[in-house]
């Protein structure tokens, strides 16, 4: 028989803080090897795979599509053969007889196009740099591709400890309600209490069940940045290691400018630049005229000589002298130069904003670690122990186990910030990394 006394259980069947605590621990580590899988997956392994997504083939093929204008700009103007060949009938007269005689005239020739101004080394020129800014474009989108895989391999890691948490205040909620339950048949707890305690159960298994969802969808996000080449199982099943970098401030350190220079979509903003002064120059050089040299060889019917020609051809400017193409390759090259300086404006706002982002993260988590989980630890640990002894009402530790929850669940929304803005200022301030594994 369990017996009451001054509001107390004296077996205390409901869930204290501590085994709460450790409830939650072992949630977390049964999440995080799941027997279904042999290994969750690493964040080195999420790196990788985003490294090959298919974000990144696509940008790799841009640079095999531009290298391959190279060779189509490279070369010089083709010669053209020409031949021809009339035919007629000679009419005359013989031996005082009108006779006639067919004629067939062939003719051979060979014209060919002589670029001047270095027009053939400028359309090179800028066809290589088109393929330089579409390597760095490589670069630029294979970082890219790494932050949000990054992003997503934290939300599925915060997801799956948030449904370690749920799951263990919804069970500690459940027998909280059983005893509610014998307390009332027992005539120590109102049915008003009850019904509080029950609601309370009630919201927190519909929490944990949203916290399940919430963990699926963040697999599916995790799937479809990585491609999907990661696991053969299902992708909702996917679990991955509580790999959270140590909660210290790093040293955000200097070299603002070399960092500038060194990001892959700088140095393609700084290749097209080039790439549209090549262009400039290039329709600059349209005023030197081509002349178009031509050989031929001419043969007459029923002759023994041959006739060989000469030409000289050149294409009369008159009325025209290239200023629309003059004019919209300046005007090209003053929108690379406003590109640029649009490109490295943004990458300064990014370098602030991740100094920023990963200070602030880390300040917010060391206040959660330092004061505000131990405080809301002793606080519900000291309800539990009040309530147990009938020294507060049923309200009162659920309103701690509510302000518990609501840390916790604060604490690891902090913890996943902190997280992303570390990983990605590793990221970012390591350019080089990311520019060796592309190659």
């Amino acid at each position: 028989m369990v017996r009451f006394k001054s509001g107390q259980m004296s077996d205390k069947p409901h869930m204290s803080i501590r085994q709460f605590s450790l409830y939650t621990a072992w949630g977390a580590l049964f999440l995080a090897f799941a027997p279904a899988f042999a290994q969750p997956l690493g964040l080195p392994e999420v790196l990788e795979a985003a490294r090959n997504n298919l974000d990144v083939r696509l940008a790799q093929q841009e640079v095999l599509a531009t290298r391959a204008d190279i060779l189509a700009a490279n070369h010089a103007p083709l010669p053209v053969l020409s031949a021809k060949a009339a035919a007629g009938e000679q009419i005359g007269f013989s031996n005082n007889a009108l006779t006639s005689q067919r004629r067939i005239d062939k003719s051979v020739g060979l014209d060919w196009t002589w670029e001047r101004g270095d027009k053939r080394a400028l359309r090179t020129q800028a066809a290589k740099s088109q393929a330089a800014a579409a390597q760095a474009e490589v670069t630029e989108v294979l970082v890219l591709q790494q932050l949000a895989a990054k992003d997503a391999f934290f939300d599925l890691l915060a997801a799956q400890e948030r449904v370690a948490h749920v799951q263990a205040m919804a069970q500690s909620a459940k027998q909280l309600a059983a005893t509610a339950q014998k307390r009332l048949v027992a005539g120590d707890l109102s049915a008003q209490d009850v019904a509080r305690v029950e609601i309370e159960a009630q919201r927190a298994q519909a929490d944990a069940q949203n916290a399940q969802l919430e963990q699926q969808r963040a697999a599916l996000a995790l799937a479809q940045i990585t491609g999907r080449q990661i696991r053969s199982e299902p992708v909702t099943q996917w679990r991955v290691q509580p790999q959270w970098p140590a909660s210290a401030m790093p040293n955000l350190g200097a070299g603002e400018e070399a960092w500038l220079d060194a990001r892959g979509d700088v140095q393609a903003a700084k290749q097209r630049v080039l790439a549209a002064q090549a262009w400039m120059e290039n329709a600059q050089a349209l005023k030197k005229i081509d002349p178009v040299l031509g050989l031929s060889l001419d043969t007459a019917a029923n002759a023994s000589n041959r006739l060989m020609e000469l030409r000289l051809q050149f294409p009369l400017q008159t009325g025209y002298a290239y200023e629309g193409e003059m004019g919209r390759a300046i005007a090209q090259h003053a929108q690379a130069l406003e590109a640029l300086e649009k490109v490295r404006l943004a990458a300064q706002g990014e370098w602030l904003g991740l100094q920023q982002d990963l200070a602030n993260a880390a300040t917010r988590l060391q206040g959660y670690e330092t004061l505000i989980l131990p405080r809301a630890r002793k606080v519900a640990e000291q309800a539990e122990l009040a309530y147990s002894k009938g020294a507060i009402p049923l309200v009162d530790l659920l309103d701690a186990r509510r302000t518990l929850r609501a840390s916790l669940l604060e604490a690891l929304s902090v913890q996943t910030e902190y997280a992303k803005a570390a990983t990605a200022w590793q990221l970012r301030s390591r350019p080089a990394t990311a520019l060796a594994a592309t190659n």
